[in-house]
């Protein structure tokens, strides 16, 4: 047994066994090491203790009567065992001892705020978080994991906490999964496949509703950024951004906070989000300047900066961004998309000014030519933009999985991608999906150039499947005029070219490739169904 003293607290090594036979003398020589320190924080290191029996467990006791601040450290599992099932681990602070594990030569697949992540084999990775004194932070992650999926988001939940170096990891199993950053480094081919199942995933997260109180605020730590950067800001401009963020409603519905490609995996044909630690509650202009710095604003002074974060290079994450962007909010419309990154990019520069000005970045030359540079983005946006709120209704997809869209010819793209990704995932037959298509492109269409002419609407398409048989109805929503289509009568199809009537064709070619077409007028709304059976 051998002891020493810092900082005031008394550590002890316990070697062996302390069972019936050894206890009394074990005690003894605690107690005259302990001698004239009653009350003092004592360490008792168990790394060599390979077993304890209850008379082992008594001497403890007494130890912790003495001195209530007792921790008992490095564990095994099999002692830790014994401590939990008579609730040791109860009464005072017993921590196991971790596996060391090495990433030395290991593969980085992620990378987020806290940490790094790591493939260490063929089916696990671990996430090395940067603060040493890591275990709270790996306890929250753990817990916010576990919510996320019970709240029905697709993400690894850690079993197992290792020494990696100086630090703490948390181990999950992640078979043969690659980043999405890797798939737009080698396959830049498929990044409209990549846009689609990102966005999707961001739509699902941002349309989960947390419980109260589960997760931070978001809207509270961005109000932190905006008052630190007043300090660093002319006083009409600091003023200005701090209004603009306390202006943020607050918001219940789930944000990733750190929602970037590295993070998003593919295992199999399952896509799942990573790196938890970052959740919270938002309004989703917060994840969409996140997005914006890791896509774009953290490579703006240097441009190499997003090809060692990301592994591809700028010109693919600006294209990422602005495709993303445009399929989160469901247009095209370029001044509609430049207006939402506007203020997204001064969520961003507001939090990478703070975060560089923290790290010291003012007394390093690169680093404060970088903050110069954010900081004259930010003076500018803050000149022509009043609000950082943007209509919710115009976001491609409700909470309800709907799709929620402007009625207009440009957006026709983003209806059949929505619609395609519902058929994709009831594994729909090619022929099937082709007529589907072609029936949702002629009643969209029709909507979009008829519904409200000659003024602009929305529409809203929702896709529903059912079983047995396996049956898809997709329904389109619209408060233009009201109008059936199916009221018109068929053209006939035997007349030659030159005898027949303009039009129609398109909503007969509707009624014979659906198995069923219907339409209702109903609270002010243009209602058709089109089911289509598999």
């Amino acid at each position: 047994m051998t002891f020493t003293e810092e900082n005031g607290r008394v550590k002890i090594a316990l070697e062996g066994r302390i069972d019936s036979n050894n206890a009394p003398a074990v005690e003894k020589e605690l107690m005259d090491a302990l001698e004239g320190r009653r009350g003092a924080p004592v360490t008792l290191d168990a790394e060599k203790l390979t077993y304890i029996s209850s008379a082992g467990l008594r001497v403890i006791l007494h130890v912790k009567k003495l001195h209530p601040d007792l921790v008992i450290t490095d564990v095994s599992p099999e002692v830790y065992e014994i401590f939990d099932m008579t609730g040791f681990t109860e009464m005072m602070t017993v921590e196991k001892a971790y596996r060391v594990v090495s990433v030395e030569g290991c593969e980085e697949i992620g990378r987020g705020a806290n940490g790094l992540i790591y493939r260490i084999d063929q089916d696990n990775v671990v996430k090395v978080y940067r603060n040493a004194d890591a275990l709270a932070d790996i306890q929250h992650e753990r817990e916010v994991a576990r919510l996320a999926l019970v709240l029905g988001i697709p993400t690894a939940i850690s079993y197992d906490v290792v020494r990696v170096g100086e630090s703490y990891g948390s181990v999950f199993e992640l078979l043969n999964a690659r980043s999405f950053s890797k798939i737009l480094a080698k396959e830049p081919e498929k990044m409209d496949w990549c846009v689609r199942e990102y966005v999707d995933m961001l739509h699902r997260i941002h349309g989960t509703l947390v419980p109260e109180g589960r997760l931070p605020d978001m809207r509270e730590t961005a109000i932190g950024w905006a008052r630190f950067d007043q300090d660093y800001l002319p006083k009409e401009a600091g003023d200005k951004l701090l209004a603009m963020v306390e202006a943020v409603p607050h918001d219940d519905h789930m944000i990733h906070g750190d929602y970037h490609t590295k993070n998003l995996q593919l295992q199999g044909d399952e896509v799942l989000i990573i790196d938890m630690d970052t959740l919270a509650v938002g309004h989703p202009i917060f994840e969409l300047g996140s997005m914006f710095n890791s896509f774009v604003g953290f490579s703006e002074y240097d441009r190499s900066v997003i090809e060692k974060f990301q592994g591809f290079d700028s010109t693919i994450g600006r294209a990422f961004w602005r495709k993303s962007l445009a399929a989160y909010l469901g247009t095209q419309d370029e001044a509609r998309l430049t207006d939402v990154e506007n203020k997204a990019r001064i969520v961003g520069y507001m939090r990478m000014i703070r975060r560089s000005i923290r790290r010291g970045g003012l007394d390093k030359p690169a680093e404060k030519a970088e903050i110069e540079l954010w900081k004259g983005e930010l003076l500018e946006l803050l000149g022509k933009v009043d609000t950082l709120l943007f209509e919710r209704e115009e976001t491609a997809e409700t909470p309800e999985g709907d799709l929620d869209i402007e009625a207009v010819p440009e957006n026709l793209n983003d209806v059949l991608a929505y619609v395609d990704r519902r058929l994709e995932a009831v594994d729909c037959p090619m022929k099937a999906q082709m007529q589907i298509d072609v029936a949702v492109e002629e009643i969209f269409i029709n909507i979009a150039q008829y519904a409200y002419h000659p003024e602009k609407g929305r529409a809203k398409v929702r896709v529903e499947v059912s079983e047995e048989p396996v049956t898809v109805t997709i329904t389109f929503i619209d408060r233009g005029i009201p109008y059936d289509p199916l009221a018109r009568e068929d053209p006939d199809v035997t007349l030659p070219a030159e005898d027949r009537p303009i039009g129609g064709l398109g909503i007969f070619m509707v009624k014979n490739t659906m198995d069923d077409v219907t339409y209702e007028y109903k609270d002010g709304s243009n209602i058709l169904r089109l089911k289509k059976n598999l």
